[in-house]
C-alpha cells in the first residue's frame, strides 16, 4: 500500500481526482496523513507548516477577517448592499436623487382637479339646458299688467297622459281621458321678504278675458263670460291661462312650468321617494290613496294619488290644494339636499327625469328654475308662507275670490313687501 506525502504539490496531482484520474479517493485525503492498520496510537509529528503547496487561511484575530488580500464577500466594506467605500452603487444613487417637490405636486394637482371640476360643471350646464321643453310663448299673452318687484312663476300640475302605456295610465289610476287639463295651479313669489306660495283653486270662478289663440294667431274678444279656472288652460292651454290669472288678479307672470302625470311620479321615483307626515287616514278609489296617518316616505306612484285626491277630505280641493303645497315643498327640499346634489348617480337621473317631463316658457333658464326650487325648499323650511286664493263664498259649483283681499295680497306681492293676508 501507498505511502501518501506529508505534502503536494501541483507536480504530483496528475493522476488526482478531477482531472481524470480513476482514483477513487476522495480531494480531502491528498492532505491526511496515511495512517497504518494495526498500528498502536501514539505521538505523530506536528502539522506541517504552511507551505508546501498548502495555501495560508486568513486571521480572523487581525481585525481584517477576508478583508485582506485573500477573498472579500466584502461585508466589511458595506458594498454587498450599496454602501460605504464611497462607490458609485445603487445606494448612493438614492442618495443622491433630489427629494420631490411636494409644492409642485399639490399644485399641480390643485390644477387638475378644478379643471375637471369646471370641465364637468359646464358640461352639465348644457346638457340640463339642452333638455329644456321650452314650448310656451308668453309673447303672445296681450294686455298685460305692468311688472312688479320680485319674480313670479306660474307653476301648473297637467293631467296630461302624453308617453304613458295602458299599463301605467292603470297604475296611476289617470283614466284615459283624451287632452290635457289642469290639475294644480300656483303662483310662486320670490323677492326680498321671503316666499310666498299661492294655491289657485282649480274650481275658481273667472272671467275668460280678450286674447289671441296661441296656434291660429286670431284674436278673440272678451264676452265677460265667467267659468272654472281650469277651463282656460282646457280652452287654449298656458298662454290663455296665464292670459286670465293677470286680467283676473292684476299680478305679472314672469315664468311658467308645467308637469304632467308622468314626469311627476319620475322625480319621485328617481330621487328616493319624498317623505310626508300624512295628518290623517286616506282612502280614495278615483286617485288610488290609501294612506295611513303619519310619516311615510311616498314612492312616485303614492305621490301622485297624493296630490290628486281630494273626494275623500273635508276641504275637498281647498284641502287638496295644501296638501300639494305641503308635497310640492317637501319634494323642492329632497331634490336641494346634500345626498341628491353631490351623488351624481342621484342627480343626474334626478335632473333627467325632471327636465324631460317640464315644460317652460321661452325665457325661463336654468338659474331661473334653481332659483324657483330654492324658493320652494325656503317655504318648506318655514322661511316662507304657503297659502290659498282667499275665497269669499262660492257662485253655483264655483269658488269665488275675496276680491278686497286679492287686491291688498296682489299689492304687497307687486311692492314685494312681506305678505300679511291670510288665505283659506
Amino acid at each position: 500500500m501507498n505511502d501518501w506525502p506529508e505534502g503536494w504539490s501541483g507536480d504530483n496531482r496528475g493522476s488526482g481526482y478531477g482531472r481524470g484520474s480513476a482514483s477513487e479517493r476522495p480531494e480531502s485525503a491528498r492532505v491526511m496523513r496515511q495512517v497504518r492498520r494495526g498500528a498502536t496510537p501514539g505521538p505523530g509529528p506536528s502539522a506541517p507548516p504552511y507551505g508546501a503547496g498548502v495555501p495560508q487561511q486568513p486571521s480572523y484575530t487581525d481585525g481584517q477577517g477576508y478583508g485582506g488580500d485573500g477573498y472579500d464577500s466584502g461585508y466589511n466594506t458595506g458594498q454587498v448592499y450599496g454602501g460605504g467605500g464611497g462607490g458609485q452603487g445603487p445606494g448612493r444613487q438614492l442618495r443622491d436623487r433630489p427629494a420631490p417637490n411636494w409644492r409642485r405636486r399639490i399644485k399641480w394637482t390643485a390644477i387638475t382637479v378644478v379643471t375637471v371640476l369646471v370641465v364637468t360643471t359646464v358640461g352639465t350646464y348644457f346638457w340640463a339646458d339642452s333638455k329644456l321643453n321650452r314650448e310656451v310663448d308668453l309673447s303672445k299673452v296681450i294686455e298685460r299688467p305692468e311688472a312688479g318687484e320680485g319674480t313670479n312663476y306660474l307653476i301648473v300640475g297637467s293631467d296630461s297622459r302624453e308617453g304613458m302605456t295602458d299599463e301605467q295610465k292603470k297604475d296611476l289610476h289617470t283614466g284615459s281621458a283624451e287632452g290635457k287639463r289642469t290639475d294644480s295651479m300656483m303662483i310662486l313669489h320670490t323677492g326680498d321678504n321671503g316666499s310666498t306660495l299661492i294655491s289657485l283653486p282649480r274650481d275658481s270662478d273667472v272671467e275668460i278675458p280678450s286674447f289671441v289663440g296661441s296656434e291660429s294667431g286670431k284674436k278673440y274678444p272678451g264676452t265677460g263670460r265667467h267659468t272654472k279656472l281650469n277651463a282656460a288652460y282646457a280652452e287654449d292651454g298656458p298662454e290663455l291661462l296665464v292670459r286670465t290669472i293677470e286680467h283676473n288678479t292684476g299680478l305679472r307672470l314672469d315664468h311658467y312650468v308645467e308637469i304632467g302625470f308622468a314626469g311627476f311620479a319620475n322625480i319621485v321615483d328617481a330621487v328616493g321617494g319624498v317623505e310626508m307626515d300624512i295628518p290623517q287616514d286616506i282612502k280614495d278609489k278615483k286617485s288610488g290613496a290609501d294612506f295611513k296617518k303619519g310619516k311615510q316616505t311616498l314612492n312616485g306612484e303614492e305621490a301622485l294619488a297624493f296630490v290628486r285626491t281630494r273626494y275623500a277630505l273635508a276641504g275637498s280641493d281647498l284641502d287638496r290644494t295644501k296638501n300639494q303645497q305641503k308635497f310640492l315643498s317637501a319634494l323642492a327640499s329632497q331634490v336641494a339636499t346634500p345626498s341628491t346634489v353631490l351623488n351624481p348617480f342621484k342627480l343626474y337621473p334626478t335632473m333627467g327625469a325632471g327636465l324631460d317631463s317640464l315644460i317652460v316658457d321661452k325665457d325661463m333658464g336654468l338659474f331661473d328654475l334653481a332659483s324657483m326650487f330654492w324658493a320652494m325648499k325656503s317655504v318648506s323650511g318655514g322661511e316662507g308662507t304657503s297659502m290659498n286664493m282667499p275665497i269669499s263664498g262660492s257662485v253655483g259649483s264655483n269658488l269665488k275670490w275675496d276680491d278686497a283681499k286679492v287686491k291688498k295680497l296682489v299689492e304687497e306681492l307687486k311692492n314685494d313687501e312681506k305678505v300679511t293676508v291670510s288665505g283659506n
